[in-house]
C-alpha cells in the first residue's frame, strides 16, 4: 500500500485542523508548533523540545532535518517493549523518503561476489521465505553522548536513543542463499532509500559474510505486531541483533555481496572506535588504531525513579529497571543505595531472549536524607560495567554505572 494515506490520517490526528505546520524536509515530516511549545525538557547540555512527529508521540528533538528524535526516559518504565510511537529516530541524511509504496518497493540483491542477481518484492519476502520473530534492542552508537566529560562533538543525546521491540521478518541468510555466494565473498553491503546530499554521502553499511549468514540478522517488515513506522524504516529494515543501530539500515533497498572489505565513508572513517579492550583512550589523545564499532557492551538503568526525585521516607518502594548487552544475556544485577560502597542482589524479571531488555526489581525503604542509587549488571560471560566513565573521541559506547540521587523526606 502507499504509506501516504496513513500519514495523512496520522497528521490529522496529531495536528488537528487549526494548528500551524512546521514542515521538515517533505510532506511526511510534519510537526506542530503547538506541541513544540507545550514542553521544555531539561538536559545535561541545555534544553530540548518535545515535538510530535507523524506516527510518534512527543519525542525529544535534537535536530529536525535530518530527524533525530530521542525517547523520553520515562517511556522505559512502561514495559519491556518500547511502543512504536515512542521509538527513537536517527538519520544522517536530510534526503529521506517521505512516502513509500510498499507494493512497488524492491530490494535489489547482487554484487560482484554473488552468483545470481535478482529483485525481491515485499510480497515475495513474506511468502517465499519462512518468517522468524524475536525481541531485540536497537541502540544508537552515540546513546548518552551528551553525558561525556570532557564533552565530545556530535548529537548531544541523553540515555533515550535506544528501544526494545519484537521484530518479524526473514533471516538474511535465506535471501543470500538465493544469491549463490561465490567463494570470493568477503562482505555484504546494505543501502536504503535515503540519499546523501552532503558530508559522508550515501549511507551504506557492511557486515562480514559470516555475520550476515549467521541466521540472526533479519530483514524485518514489522515491529511489535505492526508495520514499521515510516521514521523507523518502512517498509523493511535490516535488524542486526546485539549490534549498534548504525548497522540497522532503514528503508532497505539494495544488498550487494562484495569480494573485499568495503571502505565507504560510514564504515571508514565513520563509526570506528579505539582498537583496544575498552574501546577507550585518555581524553585529548588519539587512538593508535581503530576498528568498526560492533556489539553493545553491558548497560543497566533504573527506570522507575528519576535523578533528583523526592520520595517519602519510610515508604517501601519497588524499584524497577532494565539491563541488556550484545547478546550473551543478563546473568545478574546488583544495586546500591550508598553510591556503590555496598551492593545487594536485585531480582531478575521475565526473559524475552538474550537480545532483549531484561527487567530487574529491588525493594528500597529510604530513611530521611539523600540516597545515591546505582545498579550494575553482568552478562553470562562475566562482562560488567565500569564504575568510572570511560572516554573516547566519538562519544560511543558509554556504559558507566549510572547514579540516580533521590531525597527522602
Amino acid at each position: 500500500m502507499d504509506r501516504t494515506g496513513s500519514v495523512d490520517s496520522v497528521r490529522r490526528r496529531i495536528v488537528g485542523s487549526s494548528a500551524a505546520f512546521l514542515t521538515l524536509g517533505g510532506p511526511f515530516l510534519l510537526a506542530t508548533r503547538a506541541a513544540a511549545q507545550e514542553t521544555d525538557l531539561p538536559m545535561v547540555n541545555g534544553h530540548r523540545r518535545l515535538v510530535a512527529f507523524p506516527e510518534k508521540r512527543p519525542l525529544i528533538v535534537l535536530t529536525s532535518r535530518p530527524p533525530q528524535l530521542e525517547t523520553p526516559f520515562e517511556v522505559f518504565n512502561e514495559g519491556l517493549l518500547t511502543p512504536n510511537d515512542a521509538f527513537f529516530v536517527r538519520y544522517h541524511n536530510a534526503a529521506i523518503p517521505t512516502s513509500v509504496d510498499a507494493d512497488r518497493h524492491v530490494i535489489k540483491v547482487g554484487g560482484p561476489a554473488a552468483g545470481k542477481s535478482f529483485d525481491l518484492t515485499l510480497e515475495q519476502l513474506k511468502t517465499q521465505f519462512k518468517p522468524v520473530e524475536y525481541v531485540a534492542v536497537k541502540q544508537c552508537s552515540g546513546n548518552s553522548r551528551g553525558l561525556f566529560a570532557p564533552r565530545v562533538t556530535g548529537g548531544q543525546l541523553g540515555n533515550g536513543a535506544m528501544g526494545n521491540a519484537r521484530w518479524l521478518g526473514v533471516p538474511l541468510k535465506d535471501v543470500l542463499a538465493r544469491a549463490e555466494l561465490k567463494e570470493s565473498a568477503r562482505q555484504v553491503t546494505f543501502d536504503g532509500l535515503d540519499n546523501g546530499v552532503m558530508g559522508g554521502g550515501d549511507f551504506v553499511k557492511a557486515l562480514e559474510v559470516n555475520h550476515a549468514m549467521d541466521g540472526e540478522v533479519m530483514i524485518a517488515w514489522q515491529m511489535n505486531g505492526a508495520d514499521l513506522p515510516m521514521l523507523n524504516g518502512y517498509p523493511v529494515v535490516l535488524v542486526v541483533p546485539g549490534y549498534y543501530g548504525t548497522y540497522w539500515v532503514k528503508h532497505l533497498s539494495q544488498i550487494d555481496v562484495v569480494d573485499k572489505v568495503f571502505d565507504g565513508f560510514w564504515m571508514n572513517p565513520a563509526y570506528r572506535v579505539p582498537d583496544n579492550d575498552c574501546a577507550c583512550i585518555d581524553p585529548g589523545t588519539a587512538p593508535a588504531r581503530t576498528r568498526p564499532i560492533g556489539r553493545f557492551n553491558v548497560r543497566s538503568f533504573i527506570t522507575s525513579l528519576a535523578d533528583g526525585q523526592r520520595v517519602d521516607a519510610g515508604r517501601v518502594y519497588t524499584v524497577r529497571g532494565i539491563a541488556f548487552d550484545g547478546g550473551q544475556g543478563i546473568r545478574e544485577v546488583a544495586w546500591s543505595a550508598d553510591g556503590g560502597r555496598t551492593w545487594r542482589g536485585a531480582s531478575l524479571g521475565q526473559d524475552l531472549g538474550r537480545y532483549s531488555f531484561r527487567e530487574f526489581t529491588f525493594g528500597f525503604t529510604p530513611e530521611r536524607g539523600t540516597h545515591d542509587l546505582r545498579v550494575r549488571a553482568w552478562n553470562r560471560s562475566g562482562q560488567s560495567q565500569p564504575m568510572e566513565a570511560l572516554w573516547q573521541p566519538a562519544g560511543y559506547m558509554r556504559n558507566v554505572v549510572e547514579s540516580v540521587k533521590v531525597t527522602a523526606a
